[in-house]
Parts: structure tokens; sequence; C-alpha cells
């Protein structure tokens, strides 16, 4: 049996997305598609369309851009909310004619640094729940995109989509990407009905867009009095802008969603304990003063009660 074969329709007649193939693909299924500056539609892609940037993408044009996140998001964004939830991410901006800023005629001039959206194209992947297979793992497979202006799916070429991907860089990017795209899940899981606090969202939106101004947050605040941080991972995310990136996420995880990623110094946990003790202990003095003065009160109206009656 050919793997073309094995391939299963994803989707019924009347609900297949727009542009979607409705096929569930594997690693090692074919397809047929080359881009290059040959095709007649070469980089028509790269217009009209919402590239959302993973802070892994940030980084990596930042650095290739030799410019600072500060500027980075100044220059080349717009703010957003990320997948339909609260949480604040960035797209990229466009031209004046609704175009990539960093596309030419040539070609893409950020090819080996371009967007995770850019390298997916035309791939995507999903996770699928059969609606009987409640709480079940996810099963991942692929689709196509085969939009009618793309001219790369009559090339000749032919991949499995495990090559493709290699070849465009995309399991990196699923390594980068990974647990930034739990942590939108888990809120998006969520719903509406919960609203995340200002504060949070704004950590979120540091930790994802601005690593400079997280690692200054780390170092220059009182962060490191709060957690236990191993020494080696302290020098790893000092140094390194990956280690820096994965750590923002732990903490994400830790400080919004009740992760045990980090650990608080026991030194603040007892502090803490013994804050809410006062303030407990504050409660419970104004309850009584609270009551004695009622007494009080009660006491002085029947007095006046009394003279009144004579």
């Amino acid at each position: 049996m050919t793997n073309e074969t094995k391939t299963q329709t994803m989707f019924g007649n009347d609900n297949n997305p727009s542009n979607i193939i409705p096929m569930k693909y594997t690693l090692d299924s074919k397809i047929q598609f080359q881009c290059h500056p040959g095709v007649s539609c070469f980089t028509a892609c790269c217009g009209n369309i919402d590239i959302i940037l993973t802070p892994f993408d940030i980084l990596r044009l930042r650095k290739e851009l030799n410019i600072s996140s500060d500027e980075f998001l100044l220059r080349f964004t717009t703010p957003m909310w990320v997948d339909k939830t609260d949480l604040p991410g960035v797209k990229l901006n466009l031209d004046e004619d609704g175009r990539c800023p960093f596309v030419t005629k040539k070609g893409c001039t950020i090819y080996e640094h371009r967007p995770s959206a850019c390298r997916y194209y035309p791939i995507g992947m999903a996770n699928f729940h059969q609606a009987d297979d409640e709480g079940a793992e996810a099963e991942k497979f692929f689709f196509v995109v085969k939009e009618e202006h793309c001219k790369g799916h009559d090339e000749p070429k032919t991949w499995t989509i495990r090559d493709w991907r290699a070849d465009q860089g995309v399991d990196l990017c699923d390594e980068m990407n990974v647990q930034w795209m739990q942590l939108v899940m888990r809120r998006k899981s969520y719903g509406f009905q919960a609203s995340m606090s200002p504060e949070g969202q704004k950590m979120f939106f540091m930790v994802s867009t601005n690593l400079e101004k997280f690692k200054n947050f780390v170092f220059e605040s009182s962060f490191l009095d709060t957690y236990e941080i191993d020494p080696q991972e302290l020098e790893e995310i000092k140094n390194d802008d990956i280690n820096l990136m994965f750590f923002g996420f732990k903490y994400l995880a830790s400080a919004l969603f009740g992760a045990k990623t980090l650990q608080v110094k026991k030194e603040k946990i007892d502090a803490r304990v013994e804050k809410m003790k006062n303030s407990q202990g504050d409660r419970e003095a104004d309850a009584e003063e609270t009551y004695k003065q009622l007494i009080a009160d009660r006491d002085a109206l029947m007095v006046q009660n009394e003279d009144y009656k004579k």
C-alpha cells in the first residue's frame, strides 16, 4: 500500500476549510510542490496575510538585522491578540502595498531567518480528537493548503512531508516554538469566561517579544530574591538568548498558570504565611472591636429608650 492510498479524508464536503485539501497526511506522505524564482506566482503569497511572529522569530530576525527588540518592534510589528485569546503578541507590519517589508522582486531578503509561518507553507500541522475519544492523546497529522494563485503545486518536484519540513527548517522552529504554543493552547482552553489580568498580559508580552527587558527583569529586580534558580541555569540564561527564552516560557507557566516549573524560596513562603497570619489576626481584632462597638451602641440605645419611657 502506498503512502498516497494511506491518506485519509479529514473533512466532509460541507465543512472543508477554504484552500485545504480534504485529506490527512503523515510524515511519509508525498506531495508535489516547489517554489523558486521561475514560478510565475513567485512571492505572491508574501502579501495581504497576517504573519504572526513567535518569540523565536523575533529573536532570529532582530539578530539578523542587528537591532534591539525595542527597535524591531517599533519598526516592523503591529500588536495583535494571539490565536483568538487575550494574550498579546505581534504580527509583521506590511508595507503600503500590503506586502512583507523584507520581500523584493528577487525574493526574500531574510530567507535564512524568515518567520515560522513562512516556512510551514503550504503544509500545516494539526492535532485531532475524535468526538468519542475525550481524554485520549491527540492524533497529530498534516494537511496541504492549495490556493488557486499558487503555481508551486504544478512543479514536478516531489517530496515526503518529512523531507519538506527538514528542507524548510520547520523541525527547528517546532522545537523552539512548542513551549510557547503550549502556553497559548493552555490559555485558549480556558475560554473567554476567564480573563487574564493586565499584569499577566504585560508579562506574557514582555517574555514573548522583548528578551532584553525580560533579562533586566530577572537580574535587576527582586526576581532572584524570590525564586530558587540553579547557579548553572542562571549562568546559561545570562549568556545565551535561547536559554533565556526557554526560561521565560518556564516562568510564564509558573506565574500565569500555576505550573510547578519554578520554586519560590522558603523564606519568601514563610514571610507570606506570616503576613497572612498577621492579616488574619488583624481581621479578628477588627471584628472583635466592631462587635464591642455594636454592644456599646445597643446599650446606649437601651438607655435612651428607658429615658424616653420615663
